[in-house]
């Protein structure tokens, strides 16, 4: 049945399917039974002090501003990532900005942190939590810099991010790993990373309640660079790792057309692609610590969320397989825990 619905969504851009399908299950969940179609029994996961009904998540940039948590709640997700939110509005870049490449089962977007700011974040998941105290979905923000903060001044972006959803999250992950905002990635240098996760970090110890704190790292970087931030994780002690995110890398393509890429131009890709590499990460990471590890990059079946685990995952997120495989998916991945 999904296959013949993902048909009709692919006739449409990429960007308005989304959006569409998304609104479009939005208003199902109001027919009668429909909800029930996604209810399984869950493998709970304790990880960090939160407690999971299942270690399947959804990875930032599906719903940047908790438009669809009502709908998202409903899939049975263990777990979502909203964002990337940023202090302030932000129209993105430019469309078209999302693009499919059916062929590898993979997307190119180059969205660049679109979102309506913290405030309009903030008024949706304070209304969430109001009207459903029950949820046992749980709900990370990731967090980012907006485009025109110069990378010297970005600490002050992630902390504004932090400190204002605080008390509405369940976890937070720094996001200085996207492709798609200029010189973002810079800030995986060790110096600006400690810029940024240390007053987060104070912060949180000043709170009374302890909010687990990743960092999402690109798969783009060299093991050496990886080592400078394993080492970090120890030495600040926030709980872990969120590997990975979309890579620059087209030659993980091996069956879409060089005209076709060349013409999409820049922007991340993630899918089928970019399992191994995501993996390697994963495991790389693994072999060195034990901290917390949430591997997203390239799960499309409940194969390649085994091989995830295997590698040393603690928990996983989709998205791209997500769209390629539908509803179905979480369940499918569930059961592996």
């Amino acid at each position: 049945m999904y296959k013949i619905l993902r048909w009709l969504l692919f006739l449409l851009p990429a960007e308005r399917a989304h959006y569409f399908t998304m609104k479009m299950l939005k208003l199902s969940l109001y027919l009668p039974g429909v909800s029930n179609n996604f209810q399984f029994d869950n493998h709970r996961k304790n990880v960090d002090g939160m407690h999971l009904k299942n270690g399947v998540g959804l990875a930032a940039g599906f719903d940047k501003d908790g438009k669809f948590l009502y709908a998202l709640n409903a899939l049975n997700f263990g777990f979502i990532e909203v964002g990337t939110v940023t202090p302030r509005p932000q129209g993105g870049n430019p469309k078209p900005r999302l693009f499919r490449l059916r062929h590898d089962h993979a997307l190119i977007n180059r969205m660049g942190f679109n979102n309506e700011g913290v405030k309009a974040l903030k008024g949706r998941l304070e209304s969430f939590r109001r009207e459903n105290k029950a949820c046992d979905m749980l709900i990370g923000v990731n967090i980012g810099k907006n485009k025109l903060t110069p990378n010297d001044e970005a600490q002050l972006d992630y902390h504004y991010c932090y400190t204002e959803l605080y008390d509405l999250a369940d976890f937070f992950v720094v996001n200085v790993s996207s492709p798609n905002t200029p010189n973002l990635r810079e800030l995986q240098h060790i110096n600006s990373l400690k810029a940024i996760l240390e007053p987060l970090i104070e912060y949180r110890n000043s709170q009374k309640i302890s909010k687990p704190l990743y960092l999402k790292i690109a798969p783009d970087m060299s093991f050496e660079q990886l080592d400078d931030i394993i080492a970090l994780q120890a030495q600040l002690n926030f709980e872990g790792i969120v590997a990975t995110n979309t890579s620059v890398d087209r030659t993980l393509l091996k069956f879409s057309s060089a005209r076709t890429i060349n013409s999409i131009g820049d922007g991340g890709l993630s899918g089928a692609p970019v399992l191994a590499v995501s993996n390697s990460f994963v495991k790389h990471i693994r072999s060195k610590s034990e901290m917390t590890i949430i591997g997203v990059g390239g799960i499309e079946t409940a194969e390649d969320g085994q091989t995830k685990i295997e590698a040393g995952a603690d928990l996983i997120e989709i998205y791209t397989g997500f769209i390629y495989s539908g509803p179905s998916l979480i369940k499918k991945l569930a059961r592996l825990f």
